[in-house]
C-alpha cells in the first residue's frame, strides 16, 4: 500500500511578488524553488519551519492558469500530495472510486495525477512522486526572474 505526504497547497495569484509580502515577509516562508512552465504560468515555493510549503502560481500567457483566475480569482488552486510509488497510489485511488484526470507518468523527474475536483469535495487534488528531494532540485528549479521576484 502506497504511503502519502501532504507535500503543499498551491494559490493560484494575479502575480507572485506582492503575494510574496504575505507568505515570505509576514509569514516567514523561506524561498525553496520555481520555475515556469511552458510560457503559460510561473510557479514557487516557500518553506516554513517544521517543512510546510505554500505554492504561489502566477499566469504569465493563456492557459489553464489564467482561465481559473478568470472564473474563480485568486485563491486556493490545488492540493499535492506525494508518494513514492505513482502507480500503486493511482491504482488505490481508483480502487477507492475517485476518478483521476491529467494522468502524466511519462516524464522521470516528476509524474502526477489529480483527482477531478468534483469527485474530491471540490478541492483539486494532486498526487505526485519526485524523482529526487527539495533540496536536490532546488537549484535547478527556478523562475527566470528569481532575482526581481525576490528584491
Amino acid at each position: 500500500m502506497p504511503e502519502f505526504r501532504l507535500d503543499h497547497v498551491a494559490v493560484a495569484v494575479n502575480s507572485i511578488k506582492p503575494a510574496l509580502s504575505l507568505y515570505r515577509d509576514a509569514l516567514g516562508g523561506q524561498y525553496l524553488m520555481g520555475g515556469d512552465e511552458g510560457g503559460s504560468w510561473r510557479w514557487l515555493q516557500v518553506r516554513y519551519p517544521g517543512g510546510g510549503k505554500v505554492e504561489l502560481l502566477e499566469p504569465i500567457g493563456d492557459g489553464f492558469l489564467s482561465r481559473f483566475l478568470e472564473r474563480h480569482g485568486e485563491g486556493l488552486h490545488h492540493v499535492t500530495f506525494k508518494t513514492d510509488d505513482i502507480h500503486a497510489a493511482i491504482a488505490q485511488v481508483e480502487a477507492r472510486g475517485f476518478e483521476l484526470v491529467d494522468v502524466n507518468v511519462d516524464d522521470p523527474h516528476w509524474k502526477e495525477a489529480f483527482v477531478r475536483p468534483s469527485k474530491a469535495h471540490g478541492t483539486l487534488v494532486q498526487i505526485a512522486q519526485s524523482s529526487a528531494p527539495d533540496e536536490a532540485v532546488e537549484e535547478r528549479l527556478q523562475p527566470y526572474n528569481l532575482d526581481d521576484l525576490l528584491s
